[in-house]
């Protein structure tokens, strides 16, 4: 019999929330997330709670506990119960009665099956009681142990059910998906026919799933089967897969860490920002990196422009896009520029330089200093 045994099942706040419905008199077991990733060595963050509690039962009980019920999706049958400042997404089971591919109507049931039916992928589907035995329903625990993503029983329905999946099989494939396996072939012709439908999806979702994907380690082989896929052209028309590999590589190769944005500056497209409904932030950013990708700028001088760490990604989507080497002097130059402050201020100039004439020689004698390597200082300038 298999036995989860994290830290984290041993949390006092946790317990008190187990505490808290198994003392009621109902059921309750940890689902999903905490238990897949604890199975798998992973971090466990969220902690979900499946229950035969009705919603308004959960919150009654919790309160009695002296716990904090917040009813963040109660007609879904969620409440969030904070403990100790912990929340947990504690939801009734139930299944599906009525769906359109973006929502469902739920009943809820007393039933681990049918809950357990209900989602997408059978890695998912596991469920754990308090003391860490393992509740596995529809066979996921082999599945997982087979690093294999496979929708619950008909991929085409589970898909019809929430167009999102077909994103989430892909994402869900790049985190814990076999690469040397490759994808289910069942899950991925579905996904392939079916892949029209995620026009009814909101743009928030999809941008929030597809900047999980691209934080996977290597997202590479996933993207690249959605490009054989209309499913890369569908969200991200005019994209291009190639040169993600190439760029992942280059990060292992520096020690860059996964940047979702960077991923998706090298794939290029057609409105990523908009299409994908990015933050003013995040839209900025990734206009500054794919702006940098074909600049005739330097690395020093996008170092002193940008900072360092812009324009180490820079010169990395610049490698992966044109099969170049990284620049043989990167670190210095990244260096260099971080370092360098331009010695001429706009009071030197004046007032023989007033208005537009001060910002163009500013300018013209800010390039001359760059093009010397930084090293001319004020007085050469000025001389």
């Amino acid at each position: 019999m298999t036995r989860l045994d994290g830290s984290w099942l041993r949390d006092p706040a946790t317990l008190r929330v187990m505490e808290a419905l198994i003392g009621g008199g109902h059921r309750a077991l940890f689902v999903g997330g905490c238990v897949r990733n604890e199975l798998l060595g992973a971090p466990v963050s969220d902690i979900d709670i499946a229950t035969d509690a009705l919603p308004d039962r959960v919150a009654a009980l919790a309160a009695k506990a002296g716990l904090k019920p917040v009813p963040t999706g109660a007609d879904h049958g969620t409440v969030t119960v904070i403990a100790d400042a912990k929340p947990h997404e504690v939801t009734t089971f139930r299944r599906d009665i009525r769906t359109d591919g973006r929502r469902a109507d739920v009943t809820f049931t007393d039933d681990i099956v049918e809950d357990a039916r209900r989602r997408d992928f059978t890695i998912n589907a596991l469920y754990a009681e308090a003391d860490g035995t393992l509740r596995d329903p529809l066979g996921g625990f082999a599945d997982l142990t087979a690093r294999r993503v496979r929708f619950i029983e008909d991929a085409e329905r589970r898909i019809r059910e929430d167009y999102l999946r077909i994103l989430r099989f892909f994402r869900f494939h790049a985190w814990y998906g076999d690469p040397a396996q490759g994808l289910d072939a069942e899950g991925y012709a579905a996904c392939a026919r079916l892949a029209s439908g995620m026009s009814v999806l909101s743009r928030e979702r999809v941008g929030a799933e597809m900047k999980k994907l691209l934080a996977a380690p290597d997202p590479a082989p996933a993207i690249a089967a959605m490009a054989q896929a209309p499913v890369l052209g569908q969200v991200l028309p005019g994209a291009v897969d190639a040169p993600l590999s190439v760029l992942v590589h280059l990060e292992q190769v520096v020690a860059a860490g996964p940047d979702p944005l960077r991923r998706l500056a090298v794939l290029g497209g057609e409105d990523a920002a908009p299409r994908l409904r990015l933050s003013r932030k995040e839209a900025a950013r990734l206009a500054l990196l794919r702006d940098g990708i074909g600049s005739t700028a330097g690395t020093a001088e996008l170092s002193y422009r940008f900072g360092s760490e812009t324009a180490g990604d820079i010169e990395l989507l610049r490698a992966a896009t044109f099969g170049a080497p990284l620049p043989a002097r990167l670190l210095a130059d990244l260096a260099l520029g971080a370092a360098a402050e331009f010695p001429v201020t706009p009071a030197d100039l004046m007032p023989r330089y007033q208005g537009r004439a001060l910002g163009q020689r500013l300018a013209e004698l800010e390039r001359r200093w760059i093009a010397s390597g930084f090293s001319l200082g004020r007085d050469d300038l000025l001389g």
